[in-house]
């Protein structure tokens, strides 16, 4: 292939949590994004899998969740995306310093390549970031205490702690056409061309390997345009020498899975068909969702799951 191909960014971040109603709490109740499909873990149809994002579950936007309540405790180390960072718009970090307060969810502020930001923790430990940064289309939803001028855009980007920095490095630059930009004391960040989900910062030094477990995350998807692109993109990671998985039918968009050797469980995601494909957009995710194939043991699996939905907490009310 003469052109060098390039993705526009992150499409999707997907993690291991512990109790639903928990995650659902923290994401959409305290950060303010919209609970956009309640669905199962298509692999394991007795877990949820519930997706974050803005108004429309945009790609760029999607945070993705596998809970279980007694799940075991993951380590973060090598191996797995270390911080997950969302873009809020400029001026609103004393909106979300406070509403952090107000919560009791502890944060540090700090300044990262010129950047401020808060970092904490989810209630499951998982690694976050709230940046301030211009770009990236606002964010049309409204719920509870968080108003549509300082809600969440979408992701910033993420931080790789990779087991072989400099091939995981030269992944993002030479396969999924990553700029290397910067560099600031143990970190060199990349950019790609979106207007969100567009930085990836990698650690130059690699940490001993993490545990899959509640509290980590379990791979990061890159974002592919649509359909034909994605097959050009399966064809490229097969002649740069990586094993990809055949391209898999998530419902929302169509997914191929491949480890690098810093040992990140990388996936390229369609942009299309979206989250309105199986619901009126108005309506997204409100109900459980089943794929045409699991319809038939709803009962089964209604029963099997936790109750889990999207609510006003009280300090909103």
């Amino acid at each position: 292939m003469s052109l060098m191909k390039h993705t526009t960014g992150i499409h999707h971040i997907t993690a291991l949590v512990g109790n639903p109603q928990e995650n659902v709490d923290f994401y959409s109740g305290v950060l303010g994004l919209r609970l956009v499909k309640k669905t199962v873990n298509f692999d394991d149809p007795g877990t949820y899998h519930l997706y974050f994002g803005n108004e429309e579950g945009a790609p760029g936007t999607i945070m993705t969740f596998f809970p279980w309540s007694n799940a075991q405790k993951g380590r973060i180390g090598s191996g797995q995306v270390g911080v997950t960072s969302f873009v809020i718009p400029g001026g609103s970090i004393g909106f979300w310093k406070e509403r952090l307060e107000k919560f009791e969810v502890n944060y540090n502020e700090r300044k990262r390549f010129g950047e401020n930001l808060l970092e904490f923790d989810d209630p499951h430990g998982l690694h976050l970031e709230l940046v301030e940064r211009e770009e990236g289309e606002r964010n049309t939803w409204n719920f509870g205490g968080v108003d549509s001028p300082n809600a969440i855009k979408g992701f910033a980007g993420a931080t790789l702690l990779s087991g072989q920095p400099e091939a995981t490095n030269n992944v993002l630059e030479d396969l999924l056409g990553f700029k290397r930009v910067s560099e600031e004391g143990d970190f060199i960040r990349f950019k790609s061309s979106g207007s969100i989900g567009n930085t990836v910062d990698v650690k130059k030094t690699s940490l001993p390997s993490g545990s899959l477990g509640s509290g980590t995350v379990h791979h990061i998807a890159w974002r592919a345009n649509d359909f034909d692109d994605h097959e050009s993109w399966k064809e490229l990671i097969e002649d740069k020498g990586y094993n990809p998985t055949p391209v898999i039918d998530r419902q929302y968009f169509n997914a191929v899975y491949f480890r690098e050797e810093g040992g990140i469980l990388f996936e390229i995601a369609t942009d299309p068909p979206g989250f309105a494909k199986d619901e009126d957009s108005e309506e997204m995710g409100k109900d459980l969702l089943l794929p045409p194939w699991l319809e038939d043991k709803r009962t089964q699996i209604e029963n099997i799951l936790e109750p889990a939905q999207a609510r006003v907490l009280e300090g909103d009310k």
